[in-house]
């Protein structure tokens, strides 16, 4: 006897009506403001209209659907479905449809015509957006296919700057499924959860998860030894052909060697091993004699774990720094401020087509910047034929004019400070075995720009909360969010960081001191982040034959997650409250995040 089995057929989803019925009773019980724009039902009459001025027919689903609302009136707590924003009226449908039908004429020449695809197209004649986008216009938002065919009635998404695609809805029926499924089970939809909060409808990104224990790659670089220097080698000495063969020598141009130009910055009295130190490096047990290509050579292997080396020599009374390899260290103003403290330096530095000489004094630029120079240079290794066509010369310097700056900016220096340096001495010293070092770089000044009050951070109003709070409050209040988020990082495992947030809870006011404890570990968690980088890059990157690399791509979000979390701890000690605030709230990972403010708040 035989019997047949077939796969289970899935069940068909709750139709439009019932979505809808769902979504506004979770609104009802728990966002009551935004149930309260949803529209009222369209009439027939209204959409029949609509659809003699757009010249389609509505599929069947949009017409219950707006049967049920009329779409969402604008304002503040509206409804939005995650990132595609609210859902469109009639109105809203025909005078989007109309605007995107006249952008599609404009660029309609870009595409195929003979391409019958529905994809290929800017907009579509039979498109109609049906949600109105994050920023409640035009712009993008997700879209429903009217023409006939195999796509008929699915949900596709429409941004203005990309190409329009399909979303995962097969169709409007399956999209409304699943907003009423993501309220009543608190499930994430492109990555962002519903919940209520002062009786309106709020998305939050999902609760993400962080590695607890990533990779360090400055651990794994302490045990990995330094790359030995290449020996040298001598020339083999060429064949002479045999009786009988004959050579054929081909006569080419030699290529142009690439000048050797590192960045450099002189500090007058101040002692090479001391320049190392203020330049960044951490342990005085690491500096070591290297020359220019040993440094180079070590700085590219999973030794320097991506951090600078620099290296430091004398020359008459003034001591200088020479950047070996890695981020540019010599060029930051943060940098060098370090090295002018109690002295004078000139920094001179050359990247792409600038050659910079700038000058120091007692942490400051010297008289406002009166005795600095840069010279800058267009690129010239391109060039246009006559046809028209760009060409690219290989093997020559693209910028020569910086480089013939640079070398006028070192013959200057005699002269100008007086340093006795120049190019004789500078091809010495990249040959030369100077103490050497990889540098800890040090904290980034905080910009500017976001030491601004805040107003608004994540849909919240931060800025009326901080004007309503007492200073005490709010203090203690952030100090609870800034906790959380050192939680939920990983941050808080580092001692000096807990160390730091007991201080706070005690009401201390505690500093960070440049080359402490606390701000060896903040720079050391940027470090970090800084060699996880690579894993990002895509694999057809890599060299095929380069041995895997150690990090992955949770392990560095793990390390920018807490470089993220410093950051915040920095400016509460640093900065206003307010301004601290605003990193502290929009850096928290948790999606209650606003549930966990008010019961911080509340506590007396």
């Amino acid at each position: 006897m035989t019997s047949t089995s077939s796969a289970a057929v899935p069940p068909p989803s709750p139709t439009v009506e019932d979505s809808w019925a769902r979504i506004g009773a979770w609104l009802s019980e728990h966002a009551p403001v935004s149930r309260a724009l949803l529209r009222p039902p369209a009439s027939p009459g209204g959409i029949a209209d609509a659809e003699r001025r757009l010249g389609v027919a509505f599929p069947p689903e949009l017409v219950a659907s707006l049967r049920c609302h009329d779409g969402v009136e604008l304002g503040e707590g509206a409804p939005v479905f995650a990132l595609n924003g609210p859902f469109a009226g009639v109105a809203d449908i025909v005078t989007n449809a109309l605007f995107l039908r006249s952008v599609g004429e404009e660029v309609e020449d870009l595409y195929d015509a003979e391409d019958d695809r529905e994809l290929n197209a800017y907009w579509r004649h039979e498109w109609l957006l049906i949600t109105q986008g994050v920023a409640w216009d035009a712009q993008d938002g997700l879209f429903l296919t009217c023409r006939a065919g195999d796509d008929y009635g699915r949900v596709g998404r429409y941004f203005n700057e990309d190409a329009a695609s399909f979303s995962e809805w097969p169709s409007l029926r399956a999209a409304l499924a699943e907003f009423a499924d993501a309220l009543e089970r608190r499930l994430p939809v492109s990555g962002r959860v519903p919940l209520a909060f002062d009786e309106t409808l709020v998305w939050e990104d999902a609760t993400p998860t962080v590695k607890a224990d990533p990779t360090s790659l400055l651990g794994l670089a302490a045990r990995t030894p330094e790359p030995e220097p290449e020996p040298v080698r001598p020339q083999p000495e060429p064949e002479l052909p045999k009786s009988g063969m004959y050579a054929t020598l081909t006569m080419t141009e030699p290529r142009e060697a690439e000048p050797r130009q590192p960045d450099l910055v002189f500090a007058e009295g101040v002692t090479a091993e001391e320049l190392l130190l203020r330049a960044g490096v951490a342990r005085r047990e690491t500096i070591r004699a290297r020359t220019h290509a040993q440094a180079e050579r070590s700085a590219a292997g999973l030794w320097a774990a991506s951090r600078p080396l620099v290296r430091a020599g004398r020359c008459g009374d003034w001591g200088y720094l020479m950047q070996a390899a890695g981020t540019a260290q010599l060029t930051r103003p943060e940098v060098l401020r370090r090295l002018a403290r109690g002295t004078r330096v000139v920094a001179l530095t050359k990247q792409g087509p600038e050659a910079r000489l700038t000058v120091y004094a007692n942490g400051m630029p010297y008289a406002r910047g009166a005795q600095d120079r840069l010279v800058s240079s267009p690129r010239e290794d391109y060039a246009r034929l006559p046809d028209g066509t760009h060409v690219q010369s290989i093997g020559v310097d693209p910028w020569p004019g910086s480089t013939a700056a640079y070398v006028d900016l070192v013959a200057s220096l005699r002269d100008s400070f007086p340093i006795d340096f120049d190019l004789g001495a500078l091809e010495h010293a990249l040959d030369e075995s100077l103490p050497s070092a990889l540098v800890l770089p040090v904290l980034e000044d905080i910009p500017e720009w976001s030491c601004r009050p805040p107003t608004y951070v994540r849909h919240f109003d931060l800025g009326a909360l901080v004007e309503r709070t007492p200073a005490p409050r709010l203090r203690t209040a952030m100090a609870a969010q800034l906790r959380r988020l050192a939680a939920e990082t990983g941050l808080v495992t580092f001692p000096e960081v807990s160390r730091t947030l007991d201080a706070v809870d005690l009401g201390g006011t505690p500093e960070l001191v440049e080359d402490d404890a606390l701000d060896l570990r903040m720079r050391t968690i940027l470090a970090e982040a800084a060699a996880a980088r690579p894993a990002l890059e895509p694999s057809w990157r890599r060299d095929r034959n380069a041995p895997g690399f150690p990090a992955t791509r949770d392990d560095f979000h793990a390390w920018q997650l807490r470089a993220d979390a410093a950051d915040a701890l920095r400016r509460f000690l640093q900065l206003p409250l307010p301004v601290a605030a605003a990193t502290i709230v929009h850096h928290r990972l948790s999606d209650d995040w606003r549930r966990e403010l008010a019961e911080d708040l509340a506590v007396q």
